[in-house]
């Protein structure tokens, strides 16, 4: 018996039919889950807690969004990770109005961390996409009276644009006081308000660097370059840009001579690498020392990439510069580090460099000519 076509035409519809309705009561029950299963696998814990190295880190981290990031610094109370983009003309700009605001002693004082993280939130992080008018703006409602807390109560990024900025740079500007000579030649401290952080290379030293932060290295395995190469001339004075203790020192195979300075808080950990050959440290540095912003602390050179001690396996002199930030002693070593992009904040540290002398005739060491004290 042949079965019409019209009735195999039936058959067909009410069998999509049957199956269309299965696919929605499956999803109606499962799906949520499944979608859910699916974001997560971008997650921040997710992506902090793998295997991923690299570059393929570096990505996945990067496109974490400023929302998930406020978010988990609530529910786990440190931060854990920063993307920092700024510009080293916002930095001065920021930095200006802080210290115009102090040295003149105007009513209402400035913070440049607070005025950046306002801003930060204004612009999903993005300093680059800074406004003259939208800074202006602020000011005016700062000097008219209103508080920053006020101004800022909806911003729900806030708080973490604030700690991301202070944990860079807490250190930067603030009270000092300066060995300052006179006609004579005489010398004595002299209190100022201003930039209190260094160019890493010592002043009328020059060197050129040029955007390289996440680039591919090979060296002992794939990953990237997490700093910034200052390139310049084997024995170049190094300098502390900010005052800490040295938190280690010595040989590293992919550094060479390399210097770790812990600062005061904690939270920044500046590495400096590729020290010179036989003469890689300041005279008497040691694991421990407190230095002192300005302070010189090595020379640069060309060592590492090598098992073996004291090797030049660097193709170009040149000082490997980076910072690290700690908002949790887990994040020191390990896959969790956050290291930030520091291009721009050499350029913007370029007005301040600390002026050198040779000290030591004999072992060609120097030293800053002109000391400094930090007020606490």
């Amino acid at each position: 018996m042949l079965i019409k076509p019209i009735k195999v035409k039936k058959i067909l519809i009410l069998t999509i039919v049957f199956l269309l309705i299965s696919i929605t009561v499956f999803f109606s029950f499962n799906g949520y889950n499944f979608m859910l299963n699916i974001s997560k696998t971008n997650t921040l814990d997710n992506i902090i807690n793998s295997n991923l190295e690299g570059e393929e880190f570096l990505d996945k981290i990067s496109n974490i969004s400023t929302d998930e990031l406020a978010e988990d610094l609530k529910s786990d109370s440190y931060i854990k990770w920063v993307d920092f983009k700024g510009t080293s003309s916002v930095l001065s700009i920021l930095a200006k109005v802080d210290i115009s605001s102090h040295e003149k002693d105007e009513s209402i004082k400035f913070n440049w961390i607070e005025l950046m993280a306002y801003l930060g939130c204004k612009y999903g992080g993005n300093l680059a996409m800074f406004k003259q008018s939208d800074l202006d703006k602020l000011l005016e409602k700062l000097r008219s009276g209103e508080k920053m807390d006020d101004i800022t109560s909806n911003m729900k990024l806030y708080n973490y644009f604030f700690q991301s900025y202070d944990a860079i740079f807490h250190e930067y500007i603030g009270e000092y006081e300066i060995e300052t000579p006179d006609d004579l030649g005489n010398k004595t401290y002299v209190k100022k308000y201003g930039l209190k952080a260094f160019l890493p290379i010592a002043k009328n030293y020059s060197f050129s660097h040029y955007k390289d932060f996440g680039s591919a290295r090979s060296y002992g395995y794939r990953r990237v370059h997490l700093g910034n190469d200052l390139l310049g001339s084997i024995g170049t004075p190094i300098i502390a840009v900010e005052s800490g203790y040295v938190e280690s020192l010595g040989w590293n195979q992919y550094g060479g001579w390399r210097i770790g300075i812990r600062s005061f808080d904690g939270k920044r950990y500046y590495y400096y690498a590729h020290l010179r050959k036989d003469h890689p440290y300041a005279k008497d540095l040691s694991e421990g020392q407190i230095v002192t912003a300005g302070d010189v602390i090595g020379y640069l050179g060309m060592t590492g990439y090598s098992s073996h001690e004291n090797v030049n396996n660097i193709n170009i002199p040149h000082l490997h510069f980076g910072v690290q930030l700690i908002f949790n002693e887990v994040q020191k070593d390990g896959y969790n580090q956050i290291w930030i992009d520091v291009y721009e904040i050499i350029e913007f540290l370029r007005k301040n460099s600390s002026q050198v002398y040779m000290a030591y005739p004999d072992s060609k060491d120097y030293e800053r000519k002109l000391n400094m004290m930090q007020n606490e």
